[in-house]
């Protein structure tokens, strides 16, 4: 099979499984958003700032996915074991570290305005997810794991019926019946935690018993820490985790920006970013595939290869990018009306998707280049790029122009203002990354 055949296979099946993942997330959206407007608000600030720690966290363990590669394009199976062994005890830091943020958000909660009328409820949604949080975690460690094998088909089949469970517990857990009162937000977080354990008992059972990791060696006594080790993981993971908080930082702090403009500002902003999300996983896909097989590649000592990859994932990754612009720009009116039966927030909504569809090809470039980066052990320079950007052009930029006025242009008081900047923010990343890329390769070919 060609190249583009190996990564189109591995980017559709991580896509369908990374689907299923997000349509929580619109699960969750749309029965908040029947439910009541109060209830979607609260759902907006309670999923940004959940989102904010499990994904920078998620960032860390997704990090191993080139060392992995690496071990595996090099035949050292053993190997893939121990680091693996060994990765559960950063794992592990990290689920403390993220229960903690999420069970303690008041310092962000009135550091950046949210109504007092909303913060409880999101407290409350906020506590319920701290329980869903571990097991999340591991569940990504194991789709790392697969991810880097070239093997991500179970993760995908699990993540799959794991909608299917999905889907009628929010439901049942956010109206209520048979006995439940219903929760509204809190009742979708309840149905998350459960969804997370039982998927997670799966995963670990398929490790056990599954002929795919038998070469790995993985079910094995765990051994003592190996600080060194753990060390290597840490100084690639954790840039490569601070670099995602900060691009999902964005996102929540624009969150509790809007969340100032009331209610039906942050229920039209929750559609559209969910729907950018949404968008974001197939550059995304793409992303894991194509630095899936450059590391592969660079293991196997093959760096023409490796090149040839990088060539493959762009031209397959713009190529999306441009398509699904396109349809939301055409049919935002559509979209809009979907996620809400409000006629007000629909048409805010529809307003806010025009600037996701230009906002989405930055984000699918940037994606792209940042997970090959990862495989020639590059995370702080993309870090640096983020800072800037995306907090001081992206959000602060938004801040100025929403509630203060930006040069010529007067205070809008509008989430649009955050879209705008948010937008050029990664057009200038989009510019920036891929010097950054050539010049990595570059050094790694002279080396």
């Amino acid at each position: 099979m060609s190249e583009r055949g190996i990564i189109a296979r591995h980017a559709g099946t991580v896509l369908a499984g990374q689907l299923a993942t997000m349509a929580f997330g619109v699960t969750d959206t749309v029965v908040a958003g029947r439910y009541s407007q109060e209830a979607l608000a609260a759902l907006s600030v309670g999923a940004a700032v959940y989102i904010t720690v499990f994904v920078a966290l998620m960032g860390v363990l997704q990090a191993l996915l080139p060392t992995w590669a690496e071990l595996h394009g090099a035949g050292r199976n053993a190997d893939v074991g121990r680091s693996v062994r060994q990765a559960l005890y950063l794992a592990v830091l990290a689920a403390v570290a993220g229960v903690f943020g999420l069970l303690f958000p008041n310092a962000l909660l009135q550091g950046t305005g949210v109504p007092a009328a909303l913060q409880e409820d999101v407290r409350q949604y906020l506590g319920v997810l701290a329980l869903a949080l571990p097991p999340a975690l591991l569940f990504r460690m194991y789709s790392t794991l697969n991810q880097s094998l070239g093997k991500p088909q179970l993760v995908t089949w699990l993540q799959l019926a794991s909608l299917a469970v999905k889907v009628p517990l929010t439901v049942w857990f956010a109206f209520g019946g048979l006995g439940v009162p219903a929760m509204g937000a809190v009742g979708c977080a309840w149905a998350t935690v459960v969804v997370n354990y039982l998927f997670l008992g799966l995963a670990l059972w398929l490790v056990r018993t599954d002929a795919l990791y038998r070469p790995y060696a993985i079910w094995r006594p765990l051994e003592p820490p190996h600080w060194r080790t753990i060390g290597q993981f840490a100084r690639l993971g954790i840039p490569a985790g601070l670099a995602i908080m900060v691009e999902v930082t964005s996102f929540t702090l624009m969150s509790l920006f809007i969340a100032r403009q009331g209610t039906l500002s942050a229920a039209a902003h929750q559609i559209a970013s969910n729907l950018a999300a949404v968008m974001y996983m197939v550059p995304l896909s793409l992303a894991i595939a194509t630095s899936a097989r450059v590391s592969f590649w660079l293991g196997a000592g093959d760096m023409k290869k490796a090149r040839g990859a990088i060539r493959t994932g762009f031209r397959m990754g713009l190529a999306m990018a441009v398509l699904l612009g396109c349809v939301v720009l055409v049919s935002r009116h559509g979209i809009a009306a979907l996620y809400s039966a409000d006629p007000q927030v629909a048409g805010v909504a529809a307003g806010l998707l025009a600037f996701v569809a230009l906002y989405h090809f930055g984000d699918a470039v940037q994606a792209l280049c940042v997970f090959v980066l990862r495989s020639y052990r590059v995370a702080v320079a993309p870090l640096v790029a983020y800072c800037v950007l995306l907090w001081g052009v992206g959000v602060v930029g938004g801040y100025q122009l929403a509630y203060r006025g930006l040069g010529p242009w007067d205070a809008q008081q509008s989430p649009a203002a955050f879209w705008i900047a948010s937008s050029f923010a990664l057009a200038l990343l989009a510019l920036i990354l891929p010097l950054i890329l050539w010049r990595a390769v570059r050094r790694f070919r002279l080396a």
